[in-house]
């Protein structure tokens, strides 16, 4: 096979003579498009810088300032690319990375839905701020203390020495109980009289009793309440703030005014009555302890 050398030679000269007037023909549009990468990679680090100021402002979540701050950078990073490329006439590639773009977004939208759902819960979290780190909260059945609220995720340990992760989106949709809100937390404690009680008499000794509890608020009163009639006895309810959400504060105080009402009790001859049973004997005399014992674990379950 023979070749023509001179065929060959020219049809390189003309592609490289076409590739140069096109450049020249270009040149303007390079400048301007390397003017437009410069600038925009400039004008995208200052918006950010400011970005972060103004999230600082609304959170002192340092991840989330810088999240933000990305996420915007990046955005004007984009923007500046395909005008870029606008500039250059490549119209097409700009089409097919946006068409690709979308398609990829489209397709880790469905891999990764939980991830960016428990991801998004955390952004509305720390802009809602329903609780903090060091606080005292239920969530999901766990009580216990924060210990960091994460982007993804809220890690807490109970008083049982738990450390629990609990991911975003439970915590976002679902009841907070915060005991830690109001700095203070209030006590509940109920419990029986007879019927023959001077009430008026169970009232002034009970509150009497409690009084003198150091970890009580100063700023909220005690209240004695009786709440029902029962078969035998009166249902009395004391409540007591404390000045502390801490759990140890709080069971110290349930642990001492139990202490004390029962001592005052005694004191002042006032009864707690005992649980009453009703025992049905037959008409034969005849008693059948197993089957009351029986009986009676049923009734308790």
């Amino acid at each position: 096979m023979n070749f023509d050398f001179n065929k060959i030679t020219d049809l390189i000269n003309g592609k490289l003579n076409f590739w140069l007037e096109a450049i020249v023909k270009l040149l303007p549009n390079i400048f301007l498009a390397a003017l437009v990468l410069v600038l925009g990679i400039y004008l995208a680090r200052f918006i950010k810088r400011i970005a972060v100021k103004i999230v600082s402002k609304i959170t002192k979540n340092v991840t989330l300032q810088n999240l933000f701050g990305s996420i915007i950078h990046f955005t004007i990073l984009g923007v500046v690319l395909f005008t870029v490329l606008t500039i250059l006439n490549l119209d097409k590639a700009v089409t097919s990375i946006l068409a690709g773009a979308g398609i990829l977004g489209l397709a880790l939208a469905f891999a990764f839905q939980d991830i960016a759902s428990n991801f998004m819960s955390g952004i509305f979290l720390s802009f809602r701020k329903p609780l903090k780190v060091g606080d005292i909260v239920e969530i999901k059945g766990y009580m216990g203390r924060v210990l960091e609220i994460n982007l993804r995720d809220t890690v807490m340990q109970t008083f049982q020495g738990k450390t629990v992760i609990i991911p975003n989106k439970e915590v976002f949709q679902n009841p907070i109980e915060n005991y830690s809100y109001l700095e203070k937390r209030r006590f509940d404690l109920e419990l029986k009289v007879l019927l023959t009680e001077d009430l008026e008499k169970v009232h002034d000794v009970t509150l009497a009793a409690v009084s003198d509890i150091e970890a009580l608020s100063p700023e909220d009163e005690t209240k004695v309440y009786f709440y029902e009639i029962g078969n035998s006895a009166i249902h009395v309810s004391i409540r007591m703030w404390i000045n502390t959400p801490e759990q140890t504060t709080y069971n110290e105080v349930g642990s001492e005014a139990i202490i004390k009402i029962t001592k005052a009790y005694k004191t002042n001859n006032i009864t707690i009555p005992f649980p009453i049973q009703t025992l049905d004997i037959k008409s034969n005399g005849e008693f059948n302890a197993i089957d009351f014992l029986k009986n009676n674990n049923e009734q308790k379950q």
